[in-house]
C-alpha cells in the first residue's frame, strides 16, 4: 500500500535557543460504509484520502511537515550553530467503518485484520519520520563553525536537504515493502487473530 509523503521544510533563523526535538501527531478519520468485501473496497477506493504524488486514493495516509529551527552564535572570524530543534508534525489519516448490523462476521474479521493493519502501516511511517528527524536535530547540532553565517546557514540547508531526501527514500521503499508483502501478511494476521479467538483471547468481531 502506497501512502502519502506530504514533506515540507521551514527553516527558521531565531536568536533563541530551541527546544528538543518533538513529535506533534493528529489523527483524522473518514466513514465507509458496505457490508461485502467488495463494498468496504469500492468505499475505500471512493473516500479514502488522496495522495498528489500518484493520484489516486488509498485505504489511509499519514501527512508529514518538517520544521527545523536554528540559532547562530556569532564570534570573532565564526560563525556556528548554537541550537538546533526539529519537529516533526504528522497527520494520519484512517478509515472507519460504519457497520451494518447484519454485516457477515467473516466481513467484520477480515475488517478488524485490514484495519489494524492499516493503523499499524501509518504509525510505521510516523516513526521514520519521527527517527529522521531526530537524526537531522543531531547533524545540525554537530556542524563545525563556519567563516561565517551565511556559510553556517548554507552548510544547514545541505544538511537538511540531504537527510531529507533519505527520509523520502526510506519511506518508499517501506511502501514498496508492504505492498510486496500485503496480501500474504493479511493472511497471517487473519490466522493469528482466528486462533486467539478460538483461545479466548480476544472476543468474536461484534
Amino acid at each position: 500500500m502506497k501512502r502519502s509523503l506530504l514533506c515540507a521544510l521551514l527553516l527558521v533563523v531565531t536568536a533563541v535557543p530551541a527546544g528538543a526535538a518533538n513529535l506533534v501527531k493528529t489523527y483524522s478519520y473518514f466513514s465507509i460504509g458496505g457490508s461485502t468485501l467488495e463494498d468496504i473496497e469500492k468505499q475505500l477506493s471512493k473516500h479514502g484520502p488522496q495522495v498528489k504524488s500518484t493520484g489516486s486514493r488509498h485505504p489511509g495516509a499519514t501527512q508529514m511537515a518538517f520544521t527545523t529551527r536554528i540559532s547562530y552564535a556569532r564570534q570573532a572570524g565564526s560563525c556556528r550553530i548554537a541550537d538546533a530543534a526539529v519537529t516533526v508534525k504528522v497527520k494520519v489519516i484512517l478509515p472507519e467503518w460504519r457497520r451494518p448490523r447484519k454485516a457477515d462476521p467473516d466481513v467484520k474479521l477480515f475488517w478488524d485484520t485490514l484495519s489494524a493493519d492499516i493503523k499499524r502501516h501509518e504509525e510505521r511511517h510516523v516513526e521514520i519520520a519521527k527517527n529522521y528527524g531526530r537524526e537531522l536535530e543531531n547533524a545540525l547540532k554537530a556542524t563545525y563553525p563556519r567563516a561565517d553565517c551565511g556559510t553556517a546557514k548554507a552548510k544547514a540547508a545541505e544538511i537538511t536537504a540531504a537527510i531529507l531526501a533519505r527520509h523520502d527514500r526510506a519511506q518508499v521503499q517501506f511502501d514498496r515493502v508492504e505492498s510486496v508483502n500485503f496480501e500474504s501478511r493479511i493472511l497471517r494476521l487473519m490466522r493469528y487473530r482466528i486462533q486467539r479467538i478460538e483461545s479466548g483471547q480476544l472476543p468474536p468481531p461484534a
